[in-house]
């Protein structure tokens, strides 16, 4: 029986603000619905490993949902970081701060991962993702166009995959192209299937 049909009986809710995430789930045609937004102060301890802040989060986020859940349903959430040096970057807080952190990226490698949180109100099952992506040298030129005619402030990194920049100045990437968009969801899939089997 394909996935779809075994999540009838559940109601599959994705805690997301991020249309990226919501068209990846729904183009894998899962159902789902919106959780309304609520409030998560995103604070990880300083002593946390960087490549644990995303799982972290993700269970932070599943935490802070604002009502019990229900029989039957299943809450996702999801928080994405950028890495580079060993150094986190997260949105960015202005435009210049956004054409800083772009200017650090240019031809160089660095990493994404995604951490997910799936739980109801018996179990959870928390996951990361990760991938490597190169991106060529950039000029100064592109850095400010891709700036001010796309939507870098409220990506990690200041930059999305699916625009632009992507197309531009993605040269390859080791891993899944949609962890890089905010969502892996080839494993969302799989590791759904498993937690309702």
């Amino acid at each position: 029986m394909l996935l779809h049909e075994k999540l009838k009986p559940y109601r599959l809710i994705l805690a997301s603000q991020s249309p990226r995430r919501r068209e990846l789930l729904a183009e894998s045609g899962l159902p789902f619905e919106l959780a309304p937004r609520y409030g998560c102060e995103e604070i990880y301890p300083p002593t946390l490993p960087v490549t644990q802040v995303p799982r972290y989060l993700s269970q932070l986020k599943s935490r802070a949902f604002p009502r019990p859940l229900s029989d039957g349903e299943i809450l996702l959430t999801a928080d994405t970081v950028v890495l580079l040096d060993g150094r986190i970057l997260g949105k960015p807080k202005d435009r210049e701060d956004a054409i800083r952190m772009l200017h650090a990226l240019s031809g160089r490698c660095h990493t994404v991962i995604s951490g997910v949180t799936l739980r109801t109100n018996k179990r959870r099952r928390s996951f990361s993702v990760r991938s490597d992506v190169w991106m060529r040298p950039l000029t100064d030129e592109e850095i400010v166009f891709y700036v001010d005619n796309y939507h870098p402030m409220d990506k990690a990194g200041s930059y999305g995959i699916q625009e632009w920049i992507g197309y531009a100045a993605i040269e390859r990437i080791r891993g899944s192209f949609f962890n890089v968009m905010g969502l892996p969801i080839q494993r969302v899939y799989t590791e759904l299937n498993q937690f309702i089997s």
